[in-house]
């Protein structure tokens, strides 16, 4: 699990858009989930990405994606533009 998601996740929670009853960096490593840091590369190649999506959090997702051979699990469709396997939500 990207880094980028559980920092994704926690704004959310502090804007009060999403609720969440465990802490989450706990419940990623209790879960099956690896964790994924965000690298030089990943951000490098997230500002590389042609503009099909503007939300950052998103294109920085496709990028690690595609660099570490991932599928993105999401409900956007603006994801299927770039070349990278998705998993609809």
């Amino acid at each position: 699990m990207s880094a980028v998601s559980v920092w994704e996740i926690s704004i959310k929670i502090t804007t009060g858009k999403l609720r969440v009853g465990a802490d989450l960096p706990d419940a990623v490593e209790r879960s099956w989930f690896v964790p994924l840091p965000v690298t030089a590369e990943h951000g490098w190649a997230a500002g590389a990405l042609p503009l099909h999506h503007r939300d950052p959090f998103d294109r920085l997702l496709v990028a690690q994606a595609q660099l570490e051979g991932l599928t993105i699990v999401t409900r956007d469709p603006a994801i299927s533009h770039y070349q990278v396997a998705v998993l609809p939500a």
